[in-house]
């Protein structure tokens, strides 16, 4: 793992500390973003963005749930980039630009229509790999999803190997 990578997991996990279930969860979402990426062959830079933003994606889940009363997809979206922009910033470690697009694809990261990276096509897939077995989703569920959502080889082949496939 890269050793800036490994900082922004020990933000992260500083930051969750005591929420076992949500720092499993990124951590898992970040391994399987960097499988992916790797299939895919993506550029570092790329990668670099795609796994800070796999580690951060739900940077936003407590400050919605203490202001909304619940953590779904739009509410984290909306609180995660503020609080993401203030930890990114303060690691020294990214440029303005980096930091503006993890902020994107946190502010993003469920929407799944108007998707313009393969870092962004690639958070979709690794969160939804792990959402699905987490949220103990239906086959229907999940190959609709799959149909609607996936571009990747490389992902369309893990969720076939998790779905026994």
């Amino acid at each position: 793992m890269d050793n800036r990578i490994a900082k922004v997991a020990q933000a992260m996990m500083s930051l969750y500390a005591g929420d076992a279930r949500r720092i499993h969860h990124f951590l898992k979402v970040h391994s399987y973003a960097s499988l992916i990426a790797t299939e895919e062959a993506i550029d570092d830079e790329t990668r670099f963005i795609l796994e800070a933003a796999a580690l951060t994606h739900d940077i936003g889940i407590h400050a919605a749930e203490a202001k909304y009363g619940n953590c779904n997809g739009h509410n984290q979206e909306v609180e995660g980039p503020p609080i993401a922009r203030q930890m990114l910033g303060g690691l020294g470690i990214f440029t303005p630009a980096q930091i503006d697009r993890i902020c994107f694809l946190i502010g993003h990261h469920h929407t799944y229509n108007a998707v313009d990276g393969i870092d962004y096509q690639i958070l979709l897939e690794a969160d939804f790999l792990v959402n699905a077995y987490e949220d103990g989703m239906s086959k229907e569920e999940v190959d609709t999803f799959v149909a609607h959502v996936f571009k990747t080889e490389s992902g369309k082949q893990a969720i076939g190997w998790l779905m026994g496939q």
